[in-house]
């Protein structure tokens, strides 16, 4: 089973969207057959097993094993990962697009930026898993607490120079073999749940008060997310024919 799928098909979004079979998709994180999984769920067997047939047949679940009862063979069934996630390209048209209108300090972007990131592994890993080897990726998580607007505004000026700084030192446009990466780099504020107490994240005055020239939508593009090999075929490792490619 694998941690993460990427869904890339229209038809098995809608699959994995509805309520009963992500119910059964949570459920299957243990093998079980349609008897087990209507237990466990309070459903009919039947109908059960029609919606395993078509997760099956979007192959969200597949055949663990077969167990003879009898003179009833028992298809037991497992989730093929423990979690999904649905691909932008699975949109189509409306897929967002971040090379439409780009700009640092729009959350938009920001998010149409990670849209792109998911596509892109999504494509990836399948590739990988066709020809059954890894993909270089690498990637940084953290969380900073700024005292005021003006803080989050030099933190993520400094950050975009480093960035800059870095892409400029190990570009090489004309290597040999050379590998082009994508490095993704965002800012944004972590949501609070629902009902915690003190100011809303989603208003003027969650931490700081936003400035004239950085507002509710601000988001610099600086906390490393990722870097992929996007559009090449799956590596093994990042090597010294790799090169960075800088985007707006």
């Amino acid at each position: 089973m694998l941690d993460i799928a990427v869904i890339e098909e229209p038809a098995a979004a809608e699959a994995s969207l509805d309520p009963i079979r992500s119910r059964i998709l949570a459920a299957l994180a243990e093998p079980g057959s349609a008897t087990m999984l209507a237990t466990r769920l309070g459903l009919p067997r039947q109908k059960v097993n029609y919606h395993l047939k078509e997760l099956e047949r979007h192959r969200l679940v597949e055949l663990a094993e077969e167990r003879r009862r009898g003179n009833v063979t028992e298809r037991v069934y497992r989730a093929t990962a423990a979690s999904y996630v649905i691909s932008p390209s699975a949109l189509g048209a409306v897929s967002p697009d971040p090379d439409r209108s780009p700009d640092q300090l729009s959350a938009h972007w920001l998010l149409a930026l990670g849209a792109r990131l998911v596509q892109e592994l999504g494509t990836l890993l399948a590739g990988a898993a066709r020809a059954r080897r890894r993909i270089a990726t690498f990637g940084i998580g953290a969380e900073v607490r700024f005292a005021s607007a003006a803080d989050r505004a030099a933190f993520a000026d400094e950050l975009a120079r480093t960035v800059a700084d870095l892409v400029g030192r190990y570009h090489d446009e004309s290597a040999p073999g050379g590998r082009t990466h994508r490095v993704i780099v965002g800012l944004h504020q972590i949501p609070v749940p629902a009902g915690t107490p003190g100011p809303s994240p989603h208003v003027p005055g969650a931490g700081y008060e936003p400035t004239e020239e950085h507002g509710p939508d601000a988001g610099h593009e600086p906390t490393g997310e990722s870097a992929a090999d996007a559009g090449q075929a799956p590596d093994t490792g990042p090597g010294p024919d790799a090169r960075q490619e800088r985007r707006p």
